[in-house]
Parts: C-alpha cells; sequence; structure tokens
C-alpha cells in the first residue's frame, strides 16, 4: 500500500501538539527536557568495529545539557552483546547504562542487527558486516535476546525501540511482514518482564536523496497493524541538504499517516536525525542555525523526541566537537542554548509572514514571554510590535544584551527576545 506523498509549502506550524498529554495544545504544554536527546559513539569504548580500532580514548561527557541517549552505534547491538549463541558480553552496555544514572539521562535502546550464527542470511552484506541486517533464523533466538536483555536492565532501561531504519537494506533486509513479526514478539516479550517499559516501533528514515520511502514504508508498515506493537512511533526525519524548515511537511505526512491508522494520539518521536551527505554546512553560524531552528520546528510540528545525530561522530556536516572530542563548537553551543530557551516553556504555533519570518511565542509562569525570531534566507529589519515590551535580546553563543530600540536586525539564526532583562 504506497502512498504517494508530495511535500507541501512551508507555512506556519499547527497548534496541537500530537502526541503530548493526551492531545493538548503546544501552548499550554511545557517543552520537557526529554525533547532533547542524544547519540554518544564512545564514551563507554574506544570502538570494536574494525574501522573504529584506531581510536585510542574515550570521548568525555559532553558538556551541553540533554536528557536521553540513544545508543545507536554504541556497539551494543544485538551481535555484540551475544556473538555467539548464549555466549553474552554485556561489559559495553553495563558500562552505558551506570554512565547514564550517573549523569541522570534516561537510555533508549535499539534492538536488533542479527548475530550472524542466528541470521537467516549470514553471508548478505550490511553496513555492520555479513548477515547483520537479516531477520534470525529462528524466532526463538529473538525471543531469548530480547527477553535476556529486558530482564537484565529491568527498572535501568525503560525504552526499547524495535529496529533502526528497517526500510533500508544496509540495516534490514527481510520483509515488512517479517518485521512485523519481529515487532509483536518484541513487544510481548517486554512487556511481559516489565508492563512499565515503553515500545518504540521500528524507526523509517528518508536517506541518501530518495524521496519519501520511509513514509511510504510507514504506511505500508501501519496499514498492516504494526502500530499494534508500540507504545511510540519513532521515525529518522533526515532532511539531507535542505534547511530545516524542510522538517515541518515532512513531520505533518508522518503524523498523517499515523491518523489514517489510527495511531495520531500517540507521541512521535525523531529518534535519529542531523545533517549528512556530501554537501558541507556552510559555516559555524549556519551550523549553530541549523540546530536550534531543527529543535524549535520538531517540536511545534508535532514531535515530543529529538535524538541528534550525534555528538562525537565528526563525519557529519554539522559536528559538535573539534577532533579531541572534547572542545565544543559553535553547534553545540548553540545545542546548549536551545535547550535553556524551551525547555519548561510554553510555545504557541510557530508562524511565518510575507517576509518568510518566523515567529515562535514563549510563555513561563510570572509573566515571562519571550518571542524566538529569524529569517531563514536573508537578513531583513524586523519591527517589534510595541505590545511585546522588548527588554533582553540572546543568541545561540550565549550572549545577551540589553533593548529598548523599536526595530532589530534578524537573519538565519533564531534570537530570542524577553521582555525581562537578567
Amino acid at each position: 500500500m504506497a502512498l504517494l506523498l508530495a511535500l507541501v509549502t512551508v507555512v506556519g506550524c499547527s497548534n496541537i501538539n500530537w502526541g503530548r498529554a493526551n492531545g493538548e495544545q503546544a501552548s499550554i504544554t511545557p517543552i520537557p527536557e526529554t525533547l532533547f536527546g542524544m547519540h554518544l559513539h564512545r564514551v563507554a569504548t574506544t570502538g570494536t568495529f574494525e574501522s573504529d580500532r584506531k581510536i585510542k580514548n574515550l570521548s568525555p561527557w559532553p558538556a551541553v545539557p540533554f536528557a536521553t541517549w540513544r545508543l545507536m552505534a554504541a556497539y551494543v547491538e544485538w551481535f555484540e552483546l551475544e556473538p555467539a549463541q548464549g555466549q553474552w558480553n554485556f561489559e559495553i552496555l553495563d558500562k552505558s547504562v551506570a554512565l547514564a544514572e550517573e549523569n541522570n539521562v534516561e537510555i533508549l535502546l535499539p534492538l536488533g542487527l542479527s548475530p550472524r550464527w542466528a541470521s537467516a542470511r549470514p553471508d548478505e552484506r550490511s553496513v555492520y558486516g555479513p548477515g547483520k541486517a537479516a531477520e534470525p533464523e529462528n524466532i526463538e533466538d529473538w525471543r531469548n535476546y530480547v527477553r535476556t536483555v529486558a530482564n537484565r536492565y529491568k527498572g535501568r532501561i525503560r525504552y526499547y525501540e524495535l529496529w533502526n531504519e528497517a526500510n533500508w537494506n544496509d540495516f534490514f533486509t527481510g520483509t515488512i511482514e517479517k518485521m512485523l513479526e519481529l515487532s509483536r514478539e518484541a513487544y510481548q516479550v517486554l512487556k511481559e518482564v516489565d508492563p512499565e517499559i515503553v515500545v518504540v516501533s521500528p524507526s523509517a528514515a528518508n536517506l541518501a536523496f530518495k524521496g519519501n520511502q520511509g513514509l511510504i514504508w510507514l504506511d505500508e508498515y501501519l496499514a498492516k497493524g504494526g502500530g499494534d506493537y508500540a507504545d511510540v512511533i519513532g521515525y529518522h526525519f533526515y532532511i539531507n541538504v535542505h534547511p530545516p524548515e524542510r522538517f515541518v511537511p515532512v513531520i505533518r505526512q508522518a503524523r498523517e499517516i499515523m491518523a489514517k491508522y489510527g495511531q495520531g494520539d500517540k507521541p512521535l518521536w525523531n529518534t535519529e536525525a542531523g545533517w549528512l551527505g556530501d554537501q558541507p554546512v556552510r559555516s559555524d553560524e549556519q551550523a549553530s542555525a541549523f540546530v536550534a531552528r531543527g529543535y524549535i520546528l520538531n517540536w511545534d510540528a508535532g514531535v515530543s523526541r529529538f535524538y541528534w545525530y550525534s555528538w562525537d561522530n565528526r563525519r557529519t556536516t554539522v559536528p559538535m566537537v573539534e577532533a579531541d572530542r572534547a572542545t565544543l563548537r559553535p553547534a553545540a553551543i548553540a545545542y546548549g542554548e536551545t535547550y535553556k530557551w524551551l525547555v519548561g516553556a510554553r510555545m504557541s504555533p510557530c508562524t511565518t509572514n510575507a517576509e518568510k519570518t518566523w515567529t515562535c511565542k514563549l510563555n513561563r509562569d510570572r509573566g515571562y514571554t519571550g518571542w524566538i525570531v529569524w529569517n531563514p534566507e536573508r537578513q531583513v529589519t524586523f519591527e517589534l510590535p510595541e505590545d511585546w515590551q522588548v527588554r533582553q535580546i540572546r543568541d545561540l553563543n550565549g550572549g545577551n544584551r540589553n533593548w529598548r530600540e523599536p526595530k532589530i536586525e534578524i537573519g538565519p539564526s533564531p534570537l530570542l527576545l524577553e521582555n525581562t532583562a537578567s
């Protein structure tokens, strides 16, 4: 049941905060810290893949706030945990869980990527090596893996994702029917171990400039009943070289698919996204702007969590740290500032005007009001409405200055205009 989808024109976002607080409007739902997720690859190990063995030092824990950590490409996939049948190696996952607890961060653990011994097609290529993208030959091996992990980390890992990028052959080469079977079995096992576990659907992704193949896969998966085996719908909203405003129509389309199959009240999580591809982001300022606008627009369009890809992988086009994996780049500083701007605030629907300037209003207790403004295409003079009573301006570098003028110059980098001054 392929769904033919065309991107729509980016306009003001929906005012319904889908999947949050039972459908309450975004403007009365405080933004939770769990909106800010991260991928960390080498905080618990320097790497076990052949290509990563040259890395000698662990990555320091990030010096920016985030609330939830997705353990993908963190050396804890099934083939790492059970390299031979019945022989378990939990050293790296144990360290990762301990680090998360030490830093008061939740874990989202993706399941899947079959060990070669369990693979239905052990010689088939995948990005992680032969056989890893195939489903297991014996469903009992899958059940045992899920049950073993869930029992070991009961009460410590609450969030599980059923497979990574199941629409892409580098990660999964089975059919949708086979993924439905794996999802059903994993969901049942996880809930038997601990009914409090939250299960995220297998993620799909739009990748490699191939259009909306991820949305087509999601449509077919939900049409066949996949929503029955998930508490949350996961998706990877990669938009390649496009600016963050492109998130909006793709997220809307995913929400429409969810609603079509009776899943519209469930949370939608962007469990992996950032900027990948051959065309780099042109400047540090643009990288910072992309990070901030990405988080603002994901929340406004109806995403409850956004797991940034990634902290210590410098092959992305928006790197967060320098080669030492400790020194913050401007994009990381912008990530931390955006966290401060958003967490705990209630955001009214974002709007655009004729000049394509975006405005997102924030409210907090005790009479605080702020407005995030930017123009994604150019520098423009923005006239401040008199009733805003702006007293202070904050930028993504952490700077702030008092302001009493009736106009301000804005551009692609968001500014936070506040009615109070520090």
